[in-house]
């Protein structure tokens, strides 16, 4: 096998664990601060008794938004605003619950629902690539172990293609994400739903959250490059190891 094809793998293999570490650490460093700020907060109620709901209809109101239902589902942070029966959905916590987390968890669902009212560009955009990326996360891996083990170019080419979709998918999730939390934010200062020192828990609890959207599309795009890595190796063995080039 040529010395180049085998660097190539070792390459792409080396870089992927080295960048890994340290997304891996934002990863889990993300999920741990959305469970603390959210167990924290969750612990503490708004002076006014505002409940997620109640602060979800607000703003809404405060939006010129009225066609949005809002309703309780189960789980635990499972909150989110379905476009295909306009509902937003708030967990069991967060819906009847008069806390500081429940209010900012609650309004930034209701800022995805005046996105897709007010027709954000962003949302639109991830809304239009769903089912391309849905297809894209069953196929992809099928190609990419066939291409492999077949050593197929084209289907391995093919693989990274639809891959990348859902890189691309994470990539337009974060403006939807942050811009969802500034409109919850900014309703909450601008309609008085809690107190300033409070306004500071309901940052934090939606902060981490963001948070976790930016390792999900870092760990996305470093095996993305991952892939590349590998069909550049292969390109380069194909190219020059067949007829020669073997140590």
């Amino acid at each position: 096998m040529p010395y180049y094809y085998d660097y190539g793998y070792f390459l792409a293999d080396n870089i992927y664990c080295i960048l890994l570490v340290p997304v891996f650490l934002l990863s889990a460093w993300a999920q741990i601060q959305v469970s603390g700020n959210f167990r924290r907060y969750s612990a503490v109620n708004n002076r006014r008794r505002l409940t997620g709901a109640q602060a979800a209809e607000a703003v809404l109101h405060a939006h010129g938004v009225y066609d949005v239902a809002v309703r309780c589902c189960q789980g635990n942070l499972t909150d989110h605003y379905d476009p295909r029966d306009n509902t937003i959905y708030l967990s069991e916590t967060v819906y009847g619950a008069p806390t500081i987390a429940a209010v900012g968890v609650a309004c930034h669902e209701a800022g995805h629902a005046v996105q897709y009212a007010e027709g954000y560009g962003p949302i639109r955009l991830r809304s239009a690539i769903i089912p391309a990326t849905q297809l894209g996360s069953k196929l992809s891996f099928v190609l990419l172990f066939a291409g492999l083990l077949l050593y197929a170019q084209p289907l391995f080419l093919a693989g990274i293609l639809l891959f990348s979709l859902t890189t691309l998918f994470q990539l337009v999730t974060l403006p939807v994400e942050f811009n969802a939390s500034h409109r919850a934010i900014e309703t909450i200062e601008g309609q008085f739903l809690l107190d300033d020192d409070e306004i500071t828990g309901a940052k934090k609890v939606l902060r981490a959250a963001a948070m976790t959207y930016v390792a999900a599309l870092l760990m996305s795009a470093l095996q993305l490059l991952r892939y590349v890595l590998i069909f550049l190796s292969r390109n380069g063995g194909g190219r020059n190891g067949r007829g020669g080039g073997r140590r």
